[in-house]
């Protein structure tokens, strides 16, 4: 066991904790006021459901074994097997707990699809089934020895495990779900920008544990990573920024979601890209998401708070960039600009199966826990507000 990377590793799996309550703030000051113990909350459950779920059978058939490049085994079942004492220079406990947070994190995003109009009860069943058949499997897919991390793909920090899946399956969610009440037909503002600049901070302070921590080791692929995350997250904001300043104000909510959009798109490329590269996906990563955002809102879709066009686009047009920027140098792997497009292609098989399979499978999840439980509430409960309805509670007194 090294004491340096398991010190660093603890740190980061701390950071990474933070982003879920940063994501529940982030969301909750975007919806009305009679729904932010609502958002605060489901990414709070989050945590719960990803935590047990994990404990459980979530790690073991995440990283533990292989049945035919799709799923792990039962070996590590109840973390039976996980040791305290070894591991690849961390505990492998250590692993296992950084790892969850990943998927509580990915949950909590998840909720951007159903804001404002979801039962809590139904959000249990339905997370646990997400988890379950649409996120292990991506992270034993490209994480725990599956199939496409044998053709090559690479995904250091989860473009494709974490930001494709919950971008992607928020679509699906919000297209199963449908929209709110009065949505186009009146303005639906945010209740407290402000408190959304607050969970905005916090993914950013927590998003250098997120890529930092992918490294699994203090060293100099953490640094650059580090580095990296921050520099494509400063030029996504600013060219965010300039797109929306062409069509009016430069809002510091779409300031912020150009942060989000970067930090989003550097994360599969941390570990494999260097400055330049950072900054070339940073500044397309402003733009496309903001492009991505612009076509939701105009196309009448009701995927509330935009993970799907932050998150899903982002973490698909960052994982491409990896096959088209990553330095040897870096992180040892070459991309087309080194000369080598065999990356690219396993990048682009990446991407689209993800896609496909998120937004399928959580589409039909979606509509299965719908038969058996509504997933939505009623008129009055939506009227009436979450906070008060799910939770007999208020946000504002």
């Amino acid at each position: 066991m090294n004491t340096a990377d398991t010190a660093w590793i603890l740190v980061s799996t701390a950071m990474v904790a933070l982003m879920i309550p940063g994501v529940g703030l982030f969301y909750a000051g975007m919806v009305r006021k009679k729904n932010v113990v609502s958002m605060i909350t489901l990414s709070v459950v989050s945590a719960l459901i990803a935590g047990v779920i994990w404990v459980l059978y979530g790690y073991s058939l995440g990283f533990s074994g292989d049945v035919s490049g799709f799923i792990g085994d039962f070996a590590k079942i109840l973390l039976n097997n996980v040791s305290i004492d070894s591991g690849n220079g961390i505990p492998e406990m250590l692993f296992m707990l950084f790892q969850m947070m990943f998927a509580g994190v990915t949950l909590a995003i998840l909720t951007s699809g159903f804001a404002e109009r979801i039962r809590l009860s139904s959000f249990i069943v339905l997370g646990v089934l997400w988890l379950t058949f649409v996120y292990i499997p991506f992270a034993h897919w490209l994480w725990g020895g599956g199939w496409l991390s044998r053709i090559g793909s690479l995904d250091f920090a989860g473009g494709m495990v974490v930001h494709v899946s919950s971008g992607f399956g928020a679509l699906a969610l919000a297209l199963v779900v449908g929209k709110r009440y009065g949505y186009g037909e009146h303005s639906i503002e945010p209740n407290n920008i402000p408190l959304t600049l607050v969970g905005g901070a916090l993914l950013w302070f927590g998003w250098f544990g997120f890529n930092g921590g992918s490294a699994l080791h203090a060293d100099r692929i953490a640094v650059n990573a580090i580095a990296v995350t921050f520099i494509a997250s400063c030029f996504a904001g600013l060219s965010w920024m300039v797109m929306s300043w062409l069509k009016g104000k430069p809002g510091s909510l779409g300031i912020a979601s150009g942060i989000i959009a970067g930090l989003a798109s550097i994360t599969p490329a941390a570990g494999f890209v260097g400055t330049e590269g950072a900054i070339i996906i940073g500044i397309i990563a402003g733009i496309i998401c903001f492009i991505a955002l612009d076509f939701r809102i105009r196309k009448g879709i009701d995927e509330s708070l935009d993970a799907w066009a932050i998150h899903g686009i982002g973490g698909a047009f960052g994982s491409l960039a990896v096959g088209f920027l990553a330095d040897p140098s870096i992180g040892g792997y070459s991309g087309v600009i080194y000369g080598n497009s065999g990356l690219f292609v396993s990048q682009i098989i990446a991407v689209v199966v993800t896609i496909i399979y998120a937004f399928a499978v959580t589409f039909a999840i979606a509509k299965i826990v719908n038969y058996a439980i509504p997933l939505r509430v009623s008129a009055e409960e939506e009227y009436v507000g979450l906070d008060i309805s799910q939770h007999g509670e208020v946000g504002y007194v």
